[in-house]
């Protein structure tokens, strides 16, 4: 059967003190609500619509191209008001209810809630501690029959370790019929979505109940210390999975996936990184602790080591990265290439077995086969206003502290002396010096401090 989603995404988020709506807020890298909204994108090519208010356009704004309905819920009644602004768009035989703030259930878990066989179905739990949560009513057969929130619950009521999720799933046409018979008559003054429960009992349906594999499935985020805990249980869960593939995690809970990581055979990873984006790890490729890493390839054999940043780059096979290195956005390190200690690279081409061991800049480049750049030398590519390119042959040495002004070529097996300035092309084969003649000044004195 069809399936519409709604996604519930209008509270403040008091707890948060945050001026972001709730929603908004990262978890690995993507707002909590983009997780929700991938996951409806997983069951159903139906409608998505998503019910918004604290925040105004931000929670929109934030969504701009996508295939959503956004309506607003203005004032906020309820979770049974913010159900009864999205009846208008809802066209499919069944409605899934889903909560912007509640981002990890899973989809199989999801799949077995909407492929429940009567009208009306909803995710419930056990729990140790089920304080907060609206609690599980049942009958002596078992059924159930109303869900309690915790402000009008008996001493009896909140003495109950079933709670309900909130995430239900109903014949469209039914749900439509109770949302409009809810009143407002409890603790908070508010229209519940748990309301239905009962009113469908009162028309003799069965409600069906659907246990998650995992309790945090239906944790929601209303602190950022419940954020936090998320994340952590989201971090957990990829490290598992990596470690299921062979990768070796020195510490499984000392890695973050902001994105998308893959790994080939014998990838280590050492404590603190951070993944963004699209990454790719190629066999045997290691990544040395507290290294940032985002859309970038790092071929089979790679070492990159402490402490480096790589950002939309190619690292070759066998090459080595770091500690302390930063590899910019159109970076590509063919194989077996150094870029050491405090190396920064920038839309720069390092050709084969070329090196740059430390204190060196390479903007805007194209460095030939085995090259070797000493260090503190700096292509000096930007003149106030416009970028220009640089050229370094194969096989060429360029000395300690050199300025490479663009546009310029250093030929094919051209040594460039230490200290060297080079603003004309530097011919192949040739050295090239550029130093003030030394001298000693004798009897000089240096400058005394005056008492």
């Amino acid at each position: 059967m069809s399936l519409d989603v709604v996604i519930l995404a209008a509270g403040k988020g008091t707890r948060m003190f945050s001026a972001l709506p709730k929603v908004l807020h990262p978890l690995a890298g993507r707002a909590l609500l983009r997780h929700v909204v991938d996951t409806a994108r997983a069951l159903t090519s139906g409608r998505i619509v998503v019910v918004y208010g604290h925040g105004g356009r931000q929670v929109p704004d934030a969504f701009t191209g996508d295939d959503i309905v956004f309506v607003l819920q203005e004032p906020q009644l309820g979770t049974g008001h913010a159900v009864q602004q999205a009846l208008p768009h809802l066209t499919a035989g069944r409605t899934l209810v889903l909560y912007g703030d509640v981002p990890l259930t899973r989809v199989s878990t999801l799949k077995a809630l909407t492929s429940h066989a009567g009208d009306l179905a909803f995710i419930t739990a056990m729990v140790d501690r089920p304080a907060g949560y609206g609690r599980v009513v049942r009958g002596g057969d078992g059924r159930v029959q109303r869900i309690v929130e915790e402000r009008d619950a008996s001493d009896a009521e909140k003495a109950l370790l079933e709670i309900n999720s909130g995430i239900v799933c109903a014949d469209t046409a039914k749900l439509k019929g109770w949302l409009t018979d809810l009143r407002n008559d409890n603790a908070q003054g508010e229209y519940y979505l748990t309301d239905v429960i009962a009113r469908a009992v009162a028309d003799d349906v069965e409600v069906g109940t659907v246990y998650p594999s995992d309790n945090w499935e239906i944790l929601g985020v209303n602190s950022k210390q419940q954020l936090a805990q998320l994340e952590r249980i989201y971090q957990l869960g990829i490290a598992d999975e990596l470690m299921a593939r062979g990768v070796t995690l020195a510490d499984p809970a000392r890695i973050d996936v902001r994105g998308k990581l893959t790994c080939g055979q014998d990838v280590m990873i050492d404590v603190g990184c951070i993944f963004e984006g699209e990454v790719s790890l190629d066999d045997g490729a290691s990544i040395g602790a507290h290294c940032v890493v985002k859309d970038t390839h790092v071929a089979a054999g790679a070492r990159i080591l402490p402490f480096s940043h790589i950002d939309g780059a190619q690292i070759g096979r066998e090459a080595r990265v770091g500690p302390y290195a930063r590899v910019r956005p159109g970076s590509v390190l063919a194989a077996r290439t150094h870029v050491g200690n405090f190396v920064e690279t920038k839309n720069a081409q390092l050709g084969e077995g070329s090196k740059a061991n430390h204190l060196a800049y390479i903007g805007d480049a194209q460095i030939g086969r085995d090259v070797n750049i000493g260090a503190g030398t700096i292509t000096c590519n930007y003149d106030g206003a416009n970028k220009h390119f640089t050229i370094i042959e194969d096989e060429a040495f360029i000395g300690s502290d050199t300025q490479l002004v663009a546009p310029v070529t250093v030929g094919k097996g051209a040594t460039i002396g230490a200290g060297t300035t080079v603003t004309r092309d530097a011919p192949a084969g040739e050295l090239t010096v550029s130093r003030a003649k030394q001298t000693t000044i004798k009897g000089w004195k240096r400058p005394a401090k005056k008492k």
